[in-house]
């Protein structure tokens, strides 16, 4: 017998490997290739967006900041690049989840990420955070592009922050359950096209609300981006329309809500296994 085959003799076979309650190899590991994936097509993922809101900002300032030069006591172009900055963090975050999910289902690669030993809250917190991770760094990218032509000036930065994570996880979830859901990309179009784009839209993001008729200024709050915007403007601003306290519960009560959905359909396997 070789000395090989002696080892291997003596060598006591080994029980399955335990992770403990938490895989925090599995899950880091997950949300670094997650983050990754947005990394290595930075110009699509990043910087377009930038170039994006910057088109959006310059000409919503020029066709109407001579007309509307004030809302709500604020010069308008600094009403107008917070709902700008959150906009593009919170699509960014949905189409990173949303994106991810339904390009492995269609390429049939989900199976990598369902065979190894992760549980459905290890898949759910490392899709979710690395959205919210390219949200937030799409926010940070958009206020420094639009710092130059805006005057910011932070009026709470735990608001700031708050909202910021808050409408980044609540649209990363929301991506999630788009990605589930969806069978073909057909499904993922409809979703942007007739949900989040145009809740993102008529949430306050180039107006104030103040002005609406009754009915749409009442319907304006059953909007959660609406909660979104109002919060993280207020928190740069000091400006809001509604009020910040019950935005902030309303957005972790959805974030919540949000996350125990996601999270059933993960340990169901809803969409992902045969």
């Amino acid at each position: 017998m070789t000395n090989a085959l002696r080892h291997a003799a003596s060598t006591p076979l080994r029980g399955p490997r335990r992770y403990g309650a938490i895989n925090w190899i599995g899950l880091w590991t997950l949300y670094v290739k997650e983050v990754k994936r947005f990394i290595k097509v930075i110009t699509q993922t990043v910087l377009a967006p930038v170039v994006t809101t910057l088109l959006f900002f310059a000409v919503f300032a020029l066709a109407l900041g001579g007309a509307v030069r004030q809302v709500g006591g604020l010069p308008f172009v600094e009403f107008l690049a917070p709902g700008l900055i959150m906009m593009a963090t919170t699509q960014n975050a949905f189409a990173n989840t949303s994106s991810s999910i339904m390009i492995s289902k269609v390429q049939g690669n989900i199976v990598d990420v369902l065979m190894p030993p992760l549980s459905a809250g290890e898949l759910l917190f490392a899709y979710s955070m690395a959205g919210v991770t390219r949200g937030l760094t799409v926010a940070l990218a958009v206020g420094l592009a639009v710092l130059p032509f805006a005057e910011i000036r932070i009026h709470s930065w735990p608001a700031v922050l708050y909202f910021a994570f808050c409408g980044s996880l609540i649209l990363s979830l929301i991506g999630i359950l788009a990605g589930l859901w969806s069978e073909k990309f057909d499904h993922l179009a409809a979703v942007t096209n007739f949900i989040v784009t145009p809740l993102a839209f008529l949430s306050g993001t180039f107006y104030s609300i103040q002005r609406l008729p009754e009915f749409w200024y009442n319907a304006a709050h059953l909007n959660p981006f609406f909660f979104m915007i109002d919060g993280f403007r207020w928190g740069m601003t000091g400006h809001t329309d509604g009020d910040v306290l019950i935005g902030g519960v309303a957005l972790g009560a959805t974030g919540a809500a949000l996350w125990a959905l996601c999270y059933a359909l993960l340990r169901r396997g809803y969409r992902l296994k045969p």
